[in-house]
């Protein structure tokens, strides 16, 4: 019985390094030891057979999820958040520091964070720490206690207890993480830009979108690579939505700057041309652009510009999206999405001709790479055995009041998709540190 495996799962097809295989996935203690032909003999305690319509695939890590507890567990949970995760496929996520009350900027509130997340978590959650005016001392006590690095802003948050950073302030924040080897990551967007832009009102979503326009992205992008390139600290560059800033990050990298970037869903699903006047709950920051705008997106991920897909699930209540009004300077930004962000992109990457094993690179492996989380977002011998079946041939349709999210309303609601998620395996759900 020594040998005898706790779990064997046969799979006609999985996504195993880079690649769509037959294979055998034998587990035992929560990882995975064996991998073998897909008609090997193995004993197991349980044996389940995949469909042909059904691959097996790494569980995903969504790097960038806002759950809100505690403070405003109205507008999501880690209950709530955690289910929602798991039927996508999602089997860690990492927290965001704003938007929960305390904000995670010192080790007492990542302790309240975590004591609230603890018991109520179905996958796996790690936190960031969050850099704000005044918490540069906290920052090494974050990092020591385990968060995966810190986030920051280059403008108003959107909620007065987590503010953003000058340039000099970021610069000396990132000389500090710097010291350590930690990585910040970024919201950049130039507050000055923006403070220059049409004020957004109304129903319109041109008038929003005129609002955050691509410079500000770009001309933050920018800062943000030289103050890499001068303190050597890594960067990342949250949910970027302005292609314009593709060349530049290609560039810093070949120059050396550590930099990388993501995107997510909703910038490369949906476009500011389709957009329906007062339809709020498509409101987020920075905004969906246009159609050409999406498509070198997507093409920036071709490339290897943009090295993770990530939800940026950042949910409210039902009434903070003014759908009443649909006036989208009054309408809380952001797209609640964690649930369909995997069925989301696989549509839309299908339809290009891309694969479900880059999908599990963007938002698997290259997800987990990030955050140093390199026992999981694959399919291999040794790593930590969270596993998710998908059945890429199966279409839904969206229907928001059906989620696992707290409050019924998303940008994906009443949208037609493909791949379901059938089944997920944790090996052992729970709270993650850096390690």
């Amino acid at each position: 019985m020594r040998d005898t495996l706790d779990l064997l799962i046969r799979a006609p097809r999985a996504i195993v390094d880079g690649r769509e295989i037959a294979v055998t996935v034998g587990v035992r203690a929560g990882r995975v030891v064996q991998l073998g032909s897909f008609d090997a003999v193995v004993e197991a305690i349980e044996v389940v057979e995949l469909g042909s319509d059904e691959v097996l695939i790494p569980g995903l890590v969504d790097t960038h999820v806002h759950v809100n507890e505690p403070g405003r567990t109205e507008w999501e949970g880690f209950a709530s958040a955690t289910r929602a995760a798991e039927a996508g496929g999602i089997t860690t996520i990492i927290d965001m520091p704003l938007n929960s009350i305390p904000p995670t900027v010192d080790v007492d509130a990542l302790e309240i964070k975590r004591e609230v997340a603890a018991d109520q978590s179905v996958v796996n959650v790690g936190f960031w720490g969050g850099a704000v005016p005044g918490n540069l001392d906290q920052l090494r006590p974050l990092h020591d206690a385990g968060v995966f690095g810190f986030k920051c802003f280059l403008l108003h948050s959107g909620v007065d207890e987590f503010p953003p950073l000058s340039l000099p302030e970021l610069e000396k924040a990132l000389i500090e993480i710097a010291s350590f080897d930690g990585l910040m990551i970024v919201h950049a967007e130039d507050a000055g830009v923006i403070s220059s832009s049409p004020h957004p009102a109304g129903t319109a979503y041109a008038g929003f979108l005129e609002s955050r326009p691509r410079a500000a992205e770009n001309m933050a992008i920018s800062q943000v690579i030289e103050l890499s390139r001068r303190t050597g600290c890594r960067v990342h560059i949250l949910h970027l939505s302005s292609s314009d800033a593709l060349p530049m990050i290609a560039t810093a990298r070949r120059d050396g700057v550590r930099v990388t970037a993501e995107t997510c869903p909703h910038y490369l699903c949906f476009d500011a041309e389709d957009i329906p006047a007062g339809a709020t709950q498509f409101k987020c920051c920075p905004p969906i652009r246009e159609a050409g705008n999406r498509e070198l997106l997507w093409q920036g991920l071709s490339d290897g510009i943009i090295d993770t897909v990530v939800s940026d699930h950042s949910p409210s209540t039902v009434d903070l999206k003014r759908l009443d009004t649909g006036d989208f300077g009054d309408a809380w930004g952001g797209i609640a999405s964690l649930q369909v962000s995997l069925a989301a992109v696989w549509t839309e990457a299908s339809r290009r001709g891309f694969g479900l094993t880059d999908v599990v690179q963007w938002m698997a492996t290259n997800t987990a790479d990030q955050v140093g989380l390199t026992d999981r977002g694959r399919i291999a011998v040794g790593v930590v055995a969270d596993l998710a079946v998908f059945a890429p041939d199966e279409e839904f349709t969206v229907d928001a009041a059906r989620l696992h999210h707290k409050n019924a309303v998303t940008a994906y609601d009443k949208l037609g998709v493909r791949g379901v998620v059938r089944r997920a395996w944790l090996a052992s759900p729970g709270l993650l540190v850096r390690a």
